[in-house]
Parts: C-alpha cells; sequence; structure tokens
C-alpha cells in the first residue's frame, strides 16, 4: 500500500467515529426539541451535515485509491448512514490498515531475504 492509499484510508478512518457520534447527538437533539423547549437541531445538524459531506469525500478518495471491490465501497456508505454505524466503519478500516502494514512488512522481509515465506 503506498503512502497515498494509506492517508486516504486514515482519513476516512478518523472522520468516522465523529460523524457517529454527530449523528447520534442530532437524534438525542431531535428528540429533545419534540419533549422539551431545548432546540440545537439547527447546530447540530449543520454540525453533522458536515462531518457527513467530509465522510463522503473522503470515502470516495479511499475507494479510488484503496480500488475497494463495489461490495466493499457499498458497505463502508452503508455505514455512513447507520445511527452507530461510523464505530464498525472505523473498527473495520483499522484492521485492514494494520493488516495492509503486516502484508507490508512481511513482503519487505521477503525482499529483504530474511523470511522464507
Amino acid at each position: 500500500m503506498d503512502i497515498k492509499t494509506a492517508s486516504a484510508l486514515r482519513r476516512l478512518r478518523l472522520v468516522s467515529a465523529p460523524e457517529a457520534v454527530s449523528f447520534l447527538l442530532l437524534i438525542v437533539c431531535s428528540v429533545l426539541k419534540r419533549t422539551t423547549d431545548f432546540n440545537a437541531v439547527p447546530v447540530m445538524g449543520m454540525v453533522h451535515g458536515i462531518l457527513f459531506v467530509l465522510y463522503v469525500i473522503f470515502w470516495l478518495d479511499a475507494w479510488n485509491r484503496a480500488k475497494w471491490p463495489l461490495g466493499r465501497a457499498a458497505l463502508y456508505f452503508v455505514l455512513s448512514v447507520l445511527p452507530t454505524g461510523g464505530f464498525f466503519a472505523e473498527r473495520k478500516l483499522k484492521r485492514e490498515a494494520e493488516s495492509a502494514v503486516d502484508r507490508a512488512i512481511a513482503a519487505r522481509a521477503r525482499q529483504e531475504g530474511i523470511v522464507n515465506a
């Protein structure tokens, strides 16, 4: 994995959890708006909207750079529209990045003749 692909995946991973938190807070604010006089929906809606747009931009970049199959790209998009999906996306992206690093280390070790695997 090259540095640009790793950076794209990292950006997507870093925006996943805040996007999920903002979605949950927007739901809470919506409930509070209807049950009390507290109305933070306009502010929270804008924050969530900005984070969602960033997620989609970073998702498109990661899909383009990582050359994901359509199924994996669709999974990451569906996770962005589920209230807690961003947490799962972040965890899955972290595992994907770790396995890519492990593969790169193993390839380098084979190239240098350290490992015969």
